[in-house]
């Protein structure tokens, strides 16, 4: 049985930044990891600034491409392209970023434990016992789970989801001329399903290609996909990777904790809803709960969430089912300086969606819109 301070069940974004946090402040930190670094994780691969921010004194990120340059379509028709003087966003290779991740948590000392499954969590009032695969146990003061939303840590804190959407995405890997063309810009396109986005991320010799909706209309989010595909001229080239995965947001009144466990990330059901972004919300929430674990004080990393991480979730569903109704009037918003001001700050992390959404002709716009 393997003893520590703190057991973190997953190690992607939030596990990671947990453990790094955590072993920092001189917890011993243990990370159980199911899958084997570097792994492929269906994701866009776009780091904020927000992100970016949090990262940048522990590891160099691995970056395919910067991007300044924004291309908006709705649903394939009124094109425009948008320029910024400084970068958007960087777009990493998740598989890459992951275990840089990886490394700089050990570095610090927290032990990554991979090829290694929890079944099962039992909590008493002393501490945490993790069951793993394989017969073994874990034994933990705190135990910080970031699983993704279908793991065995969001089961046992009872998280409730509020919206729950499917994303499909494809890695095209692209001869140099088509790489050439893409550099530097991204392409945001507003979908025909109520609620649904298309995105073209570069990322040198690759592009990734991806469309996401609600949940429960998968055969229209695939046939979304390959019309985006076929329109942008990609269509015959076999993909690097074809995936799908679900994106669960929690309710608003949803649980981060039960006893001495708490949830991070993906198992917490953390994300921006309208557009889906998590990995910022994944680092963050990792850190609050490493430092909470690391203090013995988990009730600080429920405040936090509650604090810094829930209020642009809450205006992120206002804009999100504003944006289903009326998805042409974001689209024209977003031409206009105003819209594309907001956009820029939000993807610099200088401002979230709660901030703009304080004003009172904002919430009466958005309010008509609904």
């Amino acid at each position: 049985m393997t003893t520590c301070d703190v057991a973190i069940v997953g190690a992607g974004p939030a596990g990671l930044s947990a453990a790094y946090v955590a072993a920092a402040a001189g917890a011993r930190t243990v990370v159980l990891e199911k899958a084997a670094h570097p792994r492929y994780k269906t994701c866009g691969g776009g780091l904020i600034g927000s992100s970016l921010s949090i990262v940048a004194e522990r590891i160099t990120v691995p970056v395919h491409d910067q991007t300044s340059q924004v291309t908006f379509t709705h649903d394939g028709r009124r094109e425009f392209t948008r320029r910024h003087g400084s970068p958007l966003a960087a777009l990493v290779r998740r598989e890459e970023f992951d275990d840089r991740l990886r490394l700089a948590a050990e570095q610090v000392g927290a032990q990554v434990r991979q090829r290694t499954a929890v079944r099962g969590i039992e909590q008493d009032p002393d501490g945490v016992r993790l069951r793993l695969a394989d017969g073994s146990t874990v034994s933990a003061r705190f135990v910080i789970g970031a699983d993704g939303s279908s793991g065995v840590s969001s089961r046992h804190v009872g998280v409730e989801f509020a919206q729950v959407d499917l994303g499909l995405e494809v890695e095209l890997p692209v001869p140099p001329a088509v790489g050439e063309r893409w550099r530097g810009r991204l392409l945001l396109d507003w979908g025909p399903i109520p609620g649904s986005y298309g995105w073209v991320f570069p990322k040198g010799d690759r592009l990734t290609v991806g469309v996401i909706a609600a949940r429960g209309q998968g055969e229209q989010t695939r046939r979304y996909l390959r019309r985006f595909v076929d329109r942008l001229g990609l269509a015959g080239i076999e993909p690097a990777h074809d995936s799908g995965h679900l994106t669960r947001c929690r309710d608003d009144g949803s649980p981060l904790r039960r006893g001495r466990v708490v949830v991070a990330g993906d198992a917490a059901g953390l994300l921006e809803p309208w557009t889906r972004e998590g990995i910022s919300f994944a680092l963050r929430s990792g850190a609050f709960a490493g430092a909470a674990a690391a203090a013995g004080d988990l009730d600080r990393y429920v405040t936090s969430v509650h604090h810094q991480l829930a209020p642009s979730m809450r205006a992120g569903r206002h804009l999100l089912a504003a944006f289903a109704r009326r998805p042409g009037v974001f689209h024209a918003l977003l031409a206009s300086p105003p819209g594309w001001k907001m956009f820029t700050r939000f993807c610099q992390g200088e401002a979230s969606f709660d901030q703009p959404l304080e004003r009172r002709p904002v919430r009466a716009a958005l309010a008509l819109l609904r």
